[in-house]
């Protein structure tokens, strides 16, 4: 199921709207299809000797302010334990793969 909305509220995100979303429904993970192909250390855009990362832990997306998310929506999928992938919508067939159970980007748990 795909959600593409806010809440309506503000003060909060696009992102900490899709992770509310997917907590009422019981997702089993969440997919951030963005621009670049998952999580790095900097922007990849800006800082070629940016590391990518496979997978990491919301305590660190915190912690190092990684900017995948806003700190609500990571912390939301924490607490629920709801994994996160990010992934690069410009990738073709990335997103068909993840639901598939693929590995693609960056997994987020």
């Amino acid at each position: 199921m795909i959600f593409a909305a806010g809440t309506g509220n503000p003060y909060f995100s696009t992102d900490t709207a899709a992770v509310l979303r997917a907590i009422q429904m019981k997702a089993d993970v969440i997919i951030k299809a963005t621009s670049v192909d998952g999580v790095y250390s900097a922007d990849p855009k800006k800082d070629p000797q940016a590391k990518f990362f496979t997978e990491m832990s919301y305590r660190d997306v915190i912690v190092d302010q990684l900017g995948v998310m806003d700190q609500t929506a990571i912390t939301l999928c924490s607490e629920n334990k709801l994994p996160l992938i990010v992934l690069n919508i410009h990738s073709q067939g990335a997103v068909a793969a993840a639901t598939r159970g693929e590995r693609v980007g960056t997994l987020v748990r």
